[in-house]
């Protein structure tokens, strides 16, 4: 039998696939592929990282920032070839309560937390288990987040006025807006529908030109031309820097530590949710493999370093990630190209951002809320099991109505329990089951014998065949159907060769069940029990002298039968002396 293959090692699990690209010659001709994929990433990136910041209560550089110094270090560090990290429409949410609740001195402190969280996440190797969020979860979370993102936009889209701040619940912000309609401003709603129609148009008639860029820079030539009175980037924020600033640490107090802690977590699981989905994305597209553990850490240093320079939070994103593999990207080097030439262009045209108008950009984060929506997934899993899409809804609403992490929380433990439930549906007790292949017309009459004439013969020799995985769901069950057998059988065979795992709780109830067999006198035979299961049931008290361990079904018969023809014989000899 083969071995078992050897567990990487550290080296292997978290060497950042930059060095694994540059180990493969890299030459000149990669380096061309890298650096056109990664400008076309950069054109992307540019109003996308400006929109998701302003859109997430904070000013547009500090998109920038993350995009720059985020994204570069996800690359740099990552375990997915392809990876492009950045500022995500799925964090506008979290960062703007964030921002509500702590202020930007908090938000700051909230992203290198996360960091830190993910760093540990990695180096333990937990991004195997954040691979386990069940799909109805994670539609579910997306739709919730689009919608969200939506409703944060309607106010730059219809050119709204409110009396107040706007309210960050759901429902209220939904009556603010409304009793608000009146002040709606038509230049605008104009300058959106023309930015939303020409990235609709673009992605028709010329899908490789970059959509969002065109569409940002012809609504702010639009508004400049017809001297429309629309707010933007320049008239609310002053413009942007021309140059990152320097680093620097956020506010360390142990106050403020504990305050934006929650969030913090709720940075970190989201960001490795996010970041391990578009790794997923870019190895169906590619055919390659990423280092799940090894993306997780990059993402936590990502995250930490956006943190020094003011950004806000970073995580793989799923289409920018996307563009780059369609664009021809060899490597990381394309996503280290794109954060430099989206320095670049902070360094030459900032002064052009403050002609953008606001509305132009919402309208391009309400085209990436549409595209966030898997539509053709929402309906599959809505015709599935009804389980399926009590998740889906659950975690949609509660996403929408309370917060992301609830969402997340509640989805996650109903599809836990959906999952436990069909496990333990699928673990079977049969009593006196067929405990040989069927007849075979050359097989030996010796050997065509069933073993079912036997039992049926022997009324206090009970077989038993457990089949499925035996954990904690399908205890009771397995439970009831053993405390069923009844007291007159002087021996039972258990056959575990079906059972390919036991937990702590089956392992409880077949101590149990021996206890009990014990104390009628009774013997327990376990057959076909793996090495594995065998050591669960020794360490829980299934041992001798009350059981007996045999390797297969026929071996503990025999026994039985044997242990049974002795008592009997036994038992006549001191009737004859008697």
């Amino acid at each position: 039998m083969a071995g078992r293959a050897a567990e990487p090692g550290f080296a292997e699990l978290f060497t950042p696939k930059l060095v694994t690209v540059l180990r493969e010659r890299y030459g000149p001709s990669q380096l061309r592929a890298d650096a056109l994929a990664g400008l076309t990433v950069a054109i992307v990136a540019l109003p996308l990282s400006m929109a998701i910041a302003i859109a997430s209560g904070v000013t547009p550089d500090r998109g920038l920032f993350t995009a720059i110094v985020g994204g570069f270090m996800v690359s740099a560090l990552g375990g997915s070839r392809f990876q492009i990290g950045g500022p995500a429409g799925a964090f506008i949410v979290l960062v703007a309560a964030t921002v509500q609740r702590h202020g930007i001195d908090g938000l700051v402190l909230a992203t290198m937390l996360s960091g830190l969280i993910l760093l540990a996440a990695g180096f333990l190797r937990l991004g195997t288990f954040i691979k386990y969020i069940p799909y109805p979860v994670t539609v579910g979370f997306t739709a919730g987040i689009a919608l969200i993102i939506l409703a944060s936009q309607l106010k730059e889209l219809l050119g709204l006025s409110l009396a107040g701040p706007e309210p960050g619940p759901f429902l209220a912000k939904l009556s603010a807006l409304s009793q608000a309609l009146p002040s709606a401003s038509w230049p605008a709603i104009l300058v959106a529908a023309f930015t939303m129609a020409l990235i609709l148009a673009l992605r028709h008639y010329r899908p490789h030109w970059p959509s969002m860029l065109i569409a940002v820079v012809a609504a702010s030539a639009l508004a400049w031309l017809a001297d429309l009175p629309v707010e933007t980037i320049g008239s609310r924020f002053g413009g942007i820097p021309r140059s990152l600033p320097l680093p620097s640490l956020p506010d360390l107090s142990p106050e403020l530590v504990l305050a934006v802690l929650p969030d913090a977590l709720a940075f970190a699981l989201l960001g490795g949710i996010e970041s391990l989905l578009s790794a997923v994305v870019a190895d169906s597209m590619t055919g390659r493999r990423h280092r799940s553990n090894c993306e997780l850490v990059a993402q936590g240093a990502a995250n930490v370093a956006s943190s020094l320079f003011g950004g806000i939070c970073v995580t793989g994103t799923i289409a920018r990630t996307a563009t780059n593999v369609r664009s021809g990207a060899h490597g990381p080097v394309a996503g280290m190209l794109h954060a430099l030439f989206l320095l670049l262009f902070m360094l030459v045209a900032a002064p052009l951002a403050a002609y953008i108008p606001l509305a132009a950009l919402a309208a391009l984060l309400a085209v990436v809320a549409w595209n966030m929506v898997e539509r053709h997934a929402i309906a599959t899993l809505l015709r599935a099991a009804p389980g399926e899409a009590l998740v889906l809804a659950t975690t949609f609403l509660l996403t929408v109505l309370d917060d992301l992490t609830t969402g997340i929380l509640a989805g996650f433990g109903l599809g836990t329990l959906l999952f436990v439930h069909r496990m333990a549906q699928a673990v079977e007790v049969e009593r006196g089951a067929p405990v040989m292949e069927p007849d075979r017309a050359d097989g030996a009459v010796a050997e065509r014998q069933p073993y079912d004439a036997a039992l049926a013969s022997n009324p206090e020799l009970v077989v038993v065949r457990i089949s499925g995985a035996f954990f904690f769901g399908a205890a009771a069950g397995v439970g009831g159907a053993l405390d069923r057998l009844g007291e007159q059988p002087r021996a039972f065979v258990l056959d575990f060769a079906a059972v390919p795992m036991l937990d702590s709780t089956g392992a409880a109830t077949i101590e149990g069940f021996v206890r009990q067999a014990r104390r009628r006198g009774a013997t327990v035979y376990v057959a076909g029990a793996r090495p594995g299961i065998r050591r669960a049931l020794l360490t829980h008290g299934v041992r001798p002298p009350g059981v007996r361990f045999r390797s297969s079904l026929p071996a503990a018969l025999d026994a039985a039968r044997a242990r049974l023809t002795r008592e009997e014989m036994q038992t006549a000899a001191e009737a004859t002396a008697s």
